[in-house]
């Protein structure tokens, strides 16, 4: 297999890096992005198309459309390229628990076949990808969310919202199924890996002016990410990790984006009307009685 190209692609409104990995005509999409709204409830896709275009002025073929967990910040694009690609679309197993806890939050048939079939392929640990010429491992990395997977291939890992750029730290973990524990495990098996690795990052959110990044390597997340360093203890990290989950806001589009994206990025269906409707489940404070 010759040694595969990386094309990052920034969504400045969700700061989420999709990618397209491509080697000898062949290719995968990983984590792409839908444009939405959610003042207006407009959903576009000129995000999904700059990766279309990218494909089509190299003569790519995508083979996989490879989603690391069932993200919380932003829509997948997924189920729209799937449609104009042919590309299956791939998840980790931990999204039948995700299915099913969302399901009832909204109000949603945990045995709909739309929901159970929503994904091609649910994959686990060591788990292979085949993609034409390109080959990824996948590598589980359950705590973010339990469906979070890594797809490694040669010197690259995918890694999802797993780490950020040292700057930023680390994912959080007070999702359903998320466990601090998990991730620092998760880390480590990351850190393991030789220094020279590159880390490909699902979000950035930059701080101080600097530009986004797409990337890191092992080893300078080793030394200096500022909640997981190499020689950080488990315990230092998950009393540190569980103390800032506390004090996060929900993701702006937790609703949105999970409603969809447990669909593998397929919207409601219309009604008779042509309308499409998400849901919001409220949260009815003690001082609500009687509203």
């Amino acid at each position: 297999m010759s040694t595969p190209a990386v094309q990052p692609f920034f969504h400045e409104a969700t700061g989420t890096w999709s990618y397209v990995v491509h080697a000898g005509g062949d290719a995968a999409i990983i984590d792409p992005v839908l444009d939405f709204d959610p003042k207006s409830g407009r959903i576009g896709t000129d995000s999904a198309r700059a990766l279309l275009e990218f494909v089509e002025r190299h003569g790519l073929r995508v083979h996989r459309i490879l989603e690391t967990h069932a993200h919380a910040d932003h829509l997948t694009a997924a189920a729209f390229l799937h449609a104009r690609t042919g590309g299956g679309i791939v998840i980790g197993k931990g999204i039948r628990s995700v299915q099913g806890h969302f399901a009832r939050v909204f109000g949603l048939d945990a045995d709909d076949p739309a929901l159970r079939d929503a994904f091609d392929a649910t994959l686990g640990d060591g788990d292979i990808v085949e993609a034409g010429a390109l080959r990824f491992e996948v590598l589980a990395l359950p705590g973010h969310t339990p469906d979070g997977l890594g797809y490694r291939i040669g010197d690259e890992v995918f890694v999802g919202d797993t780490v950020f750029a040292p700057d930023v730290g680390t994912a959080r973990c007070d999702f359903p199924g998320g466990s601090a524990e998990q991730l620092y495990a998760s880390i480590q098996r990351l850190y393991a890996l030789p220094e020279h690795t590159r880390l490909w990052l699902c979000h950035d959110y930059p701080v101080g002016g600097r530009a986004p990044r797409a990337c890191v390597t092992v080893g300078e997340s080793r030394r200096e990410n500022r909640m997981l360093r190499a020689d950080t203890p488990r315990d230092a990290f998950v009393a540190a990790r569980q103390a800032r989950d506390a004090g996060l806001p929900a993701p702006n589009l937790l609703y949105p984006s999970l409603q969809v994206n447990i669909y593998g990025g397929r919207l409601p269906p219309a009604d008779a009307e042509g309308r499409r409707y998400l849901r919001t489940p409220l949260r009815l404070e003690s001082s609500a009685d009687g509203l």
